[in-house]
């Protein structure tokens, strides 16, 4: 088979398309076609720059969430499984073996694309522990990026229990799990003001459910969000970021005794912390953990695959084009998702 491989750490040159013996399932596990991957940059791009916190083991096959079809299984595991779509979670728990017991990371979760091979290739082996059916509706790259940040969108939406009325800001409403928020947010029935980097960003969370628009980069985003409020504030701020630039001006136009929720990092994660306003406004910061549940994923897929819940995807790529996908991630130009389909023939030009 054909996949991606990183020896060394480096730019996006050091991303080699190699020709890699398809490994065999063992007991418990599956294979996948893999028909599509995304492209993460708190685990891809770091992991390949040398930066990643997750202790990768090189060589790997880089790849944290890919989903296809079963074309093969390994003793235990139901040949009727074969031919079934699923989608791949990156850390589940079984609950019985020891480690689970004492809390500790499961001895069955493949941590794949950082310990092990991931889903940058044609083929992936994958413990059936790992994977979650998918609707046959519901294509493979959409699958891939819900599967990634929905249940982790519903996890927020929970965690800061969002209410009917509400006024809800969502900072990077043109990313992958922003822009499932801004959908769940309005779903729940909140006011969305989505923030993002640049006017064409603001103008993808308006046509995604946000009721508001605010570019962060070239407006007054507590100003903002005090005008379209009425001066009220944000009920709950969603702030998955972590750059230390953006953050007072989200944190500054929370409401009194407003909630700020926040996830994600890729920004930095030091950021400054007004204490002051956290105690005269009575307001709360609330760290969110990845939603793993089974029945959020579940609601998810079935959104997705009744049209209700759409993930949103930037560009597309071929596998002999991952570095180039590596790089527009890098870049931060595109909106929505880099998404890689190891079995699209395409080397001329990317698909949109």
């Amino acid at each position: 088979m054909k996949a991606a491989i990183i020896r060394e750490t480096g730019g996006p040159e050091v991303l080699q398309v190699e020709e890699a013996p398809r490994a065999n399932p063992g007991p418990g596990e599956v294979v996948l076609k893999v028909g599509a991957v995304s492209i993460n940059p708190s685990y891809d791009l770091a992991v390949r720059a040398g930066t990643s916190a997750f202790n990768p083991r090189l060589p790997v096959i880089p790849g944290v969430d890919p989903s296809g079809e079963i074309v093969d299984v390994g003793e235990g595991v139901n040949p009727g499984r074969i031919g079934q779509r699923v989608a791949v979670l990156g850390m589940v728990r079984c609950g019985t073996c020891a480690p689970c017991v004492a809390g500790k990371r499961c001895q069955h979760n493949k941590p794949i694309g950082l310990q092990a091979p991931g889903g940058c290739a044609e083929y992936v082996v994958v413990d059936e522990l790992q994977i979650r059916p998918v609707p046959d509706e519901l294509p493979f790259a959409d699958a891939t990026v819900i599967c990634r940040h929905g249940p982790a969108a519903m996890a927020e939406i929970a965690t800061a229990q969002v209410k009917p009325g509400e006024w809800v800001l969502v900072m990077g409403a043109a990313g992958g799990l922003g822009n499932l928020l801004v959908q769940l947010a309005a779903m729940a029935g909140a006011r969305v003001i989505g923030a993002a980097g640049s006017d064409a960003r603001a103008q993808v969370g308006m046509a995604s459910g946000a009721a508001h628009g605010v570019n962060y980069r070239a407006q007054d985003l507590t100003a903002e969000v005090a005008r379209i409020t009425d001066g009220h504030g944000a009920d709950v701020v969603f702030e998955n970021i972590g750059d230390a630039a953006l953050w007072p001006g989200a944190f500054n136009s929370l409401a009194t005794g407003g909630r700020l929720v926040t996830m994600g990092y890729h920004g930095g994660g030091v950021v400054p912390l007004d204490v002051k306003q956290l105690h005269l406004k009575r307001l709360r910061v609330l760290s969110s953990a990845p939603g793993k549940g089974d029945d959020a994923l579940a609601k998810c897929f079935e959104l997705g695959a009744q049209g209700k819940l759409k993930a949103l995807i930037g560009r597309r790529f071929g596998l002999d084009r991952v570095a180039d996908a590596h790089r527009l991630a890098e870049s931060g130009e595109a909106i929505g998702k880099i998404i890689v389909e190891p079995h699209l023939q395409q080397s001329a030009a990317s698909r949109h």
